[in-house]
């Protein structure tokens, strides 16, 4: 397997897979509705919905960065705000993070391998995730998202709707 396909398979895994560290995000949002996805169970706490359109903002941002080797904030911003009032609302914004998750692994599988050591960006931005390479990016993203899913297992426990291990 070349380091291309294992990168490909490890976020596939952090997103719907078989994570080794519990559950993959979209597990993680099992049962989560819209009326879950937008309570505010903890306060001063993102929200489960919040945390999806982050993870979605920043998982375009890496697959921009690929194409282009350059780092910016997400277009949508860090913490994008967008309405979430219906059932369909909510659907949308989990297709909307597939799709961005499907778009990734589409740009990944382009890669060559040679060029994984390729820095995006010449300075060391820790909060932009500038300065590092292609590599250290992905495996960086997988990190954020499984960071986020954890946190969204903790919001579902503090409405009731997931049992204590």
């Amino acid at each position: 397997m070349r380091e291309i396909e294992r990168i490909v398979e490890q976020l596939q895994r952090v997103h719907e897979g078989d994570a080794w560290y519990g559950p993959s995000v979209r597990a993680s949002l099992e049962g989560v509705d819209a009326e879950v996805a937008t309570a505010r169970p903890l306060p001063g706490a993102h929200t489960i919905c919040e945390i999806v359109l982050h993870m979605t903002a920043w998982t375009r941002e890496v697959t921009r960065r690929l194409r282009v080797g350059t780092a910016r904030d997400p277009e949508e911003g860090d913490w994008p705000a967008r309405s979430v009032a219906t059932e369909a609302d909510w659907a949308a914004v989990v297709a909307a993070f597939d799709a961005a998750n499907a778009q990734l692994a589409e740009a990944v599988a382009g890669l060559d391998s040679s060029t994984l050591d390729k820095r995006i960006g010449d300075v060391r931005d820790r909060a932009l995730g500038s300065g590092v390479s292609r590599y250290t990016t992905l495996h960086g993203l997988g990190q954020h998202h499984a960071y986020h899913a954890g946190q969204i297992m903790l919001l579902k426990r503090a409405l009731g709707r997931t049992a204590a291990s």
